[in-house]
């Protein structure tokens, strides 16, 4: 039955908790620290001696750096206030919002909709906390680090799986007993079915990435890999993924330095051979769009091209999440769309797409998200086949056969269609909303 709950947080953002129960994410901003009189002359031979360094690399002078670790002491410092578990010199894990809200029946991240993930199942980690982009949207308010190579010390991909599934297990075994979690389900979470390489950074510069996906196959944990589009080679040679993803968040050059503000100056060169990369795969593809009003909302012509010339699976379309003020981003709630805006945008984008064969097919609202998929994915009792069979991914993987993302789909319920009345939201969850909005939680217990 229909049951009455007391109304609390409704958030959007799958990394920040802001149930104080659990835990507080919310990103710690560093003070700035003043800088002595005295100090002053050391600063400043220290800039002199980097000016010569650049005039070397120019000449070609330069001589060879020896690797350094990615994770310095005041990142390490910085990350950990921020909610990550640290692993060796460059990795990180973290647990996920959505990932509490399940442990408490409160329902799954957008995963569950489209793709029929559940997110206490589900770790969040990354071997590769750099990144190619300081994207304006980033959660994380550029904290952690970049550049366009890999400079750093490597650690083993076998011992940054052992050190994550460790940390997540221990962040895990410390909501037992938190008011709300289910035994079921905390007993579930204890065994990783799927891996999200999306928490930060760039996880495809890492060096052995290939050998850690393997690594994840080979214990049947499913893998979702999350790419900003600037290493097209790094995605062309990338063993099968359960579903490979690239950030398009902006269709024109223009707007694209504008937004992700890349570090690479051939950005945009880099960017259209991943999408072409990307479309060569086989394997389940992705294209995620982030709205931002004001910055990438007006290019839906050309966002249309863009799909044509990748041909991807699908399109996850979703508005951006705020993350709070920060003097590295300029985003504020003004720029936030509404689940209306996202669907009416994307809409519009489908039908400009040149030949068609996509339509809008999932919602998850909870998340201001809507999943588009190409005409092949059509079929089933609802009329799509968008979420996995992810018995049938690890068979075909451990087989090492030929195989394509029409080898392991399977049917999409009614209530994650686009334009049913649970609106993407699991009906045997339950959900809550903020005492404020004079709403009552929705679903059945």
């Amino acid at each position: 039955m229909t049951q009455d709950i007391p109304e609390e947080t409704d958030d959007d953002s799958e990394t920040d908790e802001t149930d104080e129960e659990l835990d507080d994410d919310t990103p710690t901003e560093e003070p700035v620290e003043l800088m002595d009189l005295e100090d002053m002359g050391s600063m400043a031979q220290k800039l002199k001696e980097a000016r010569k360094e650049r005039e070397s690399q120019r000449s070609g002078k330069a001589k060879k750096r020896s690797p350094t670790d990615m994770v310095t002491p005041a990142l390490h410092k910085s990350l950990t206030k921020q909610g990550y578990k640290i692993i060796g010199t460059h990795s990180g894990v973290k647990i996920c919002r959505w990932t509490k809200a399940a442990l408490r029946g409160r329902g799954f991240c957008y995963k569950h909709s489209f793709y029929g993930i559940q997110s206490h199942l589900c770790m969040e980690t990354t071997p590769s906390l750099a990144c190619a982009n300081k994207c304006v949207f980033c959660w994380r308010h550029h904290t952690n680090p970049v550049g366009t190579e890999w400079r750093w010390n490597i650690d083993d991909p076998a011992f940054i799986l052992e050190g994550a599934m460790e940390n997540h297990d221990q962040m895990i075994k410390q909501l037992k007993g938190v008011p709300g979690v289910q035994m079921d389900r905390f007993l579930e979470a204890r065994t990783i079915r799927h891996c999200a390489l999306s928490l930060v950074g760039e996880p495809i510069m890492y060096p052995y990435i290939n050998d850690f996906v393997s690594l994840l196959h080979a214990r049947r944990i499913s893998s979702f890999l999350v790419t900003n589009a600037q290493f097209p080679d790094a995605i062309a040679n990338m063993v099968p993924c359960t579903q490979l993803y690239v950030s398009v968040d902006a269709a024109t050059k223009d707007s694209l330095k504008k937004i992700d503000r890349p570090l690479f100056r051939d950005f945009w060169e880099r960017f259209l051979s991943s999408l072409e990369a990307l479309g060569k795969k086989g394997q389940r593809t992705v294209y995620r769009l982030t709205l931002v009003k004001e910055f990438n909302t007006d290019e839906m012509d050309a966002y249309a091209e863009l799909i044509a010339r990748g041909q991807p699976d699908f399109i996850e379309i979703k508005g951006v999440t705020f993350c709070g003020y920060s003097g590295a981003s300029p985003i504020t709630m003004e720029h936030v769309p509404y689940h209306r805006e996202v669907a009416y945008f994307t809409q519009q984008i489908v039908d400009r797409i040149p030949g068609g064969g996509y339509a809008i097919a999932c919602e998850h609202a909870h998340s201001c998200s809507v999943l588009v998929a190409a005409d092949r994915f059509r079929g089933g009792p609802t009329g799509w086949r968008t979420h996995i069979d992810y018995d049938r991914f690890h068979d075909l993987v451990a087989k090492g056969d030929h195989f394509t993302s029409l080898d392991y789909m399977a049917d999409t319920p009614a209530w994650a269609i686009y334009g049913s009345e649970e609106q993407g939201f699991d009906p045997s969850e339950t959900r809550y909303y903020r005492k404020k909005a004079g709403k009552k939680a929705q679903g059945t217990t």
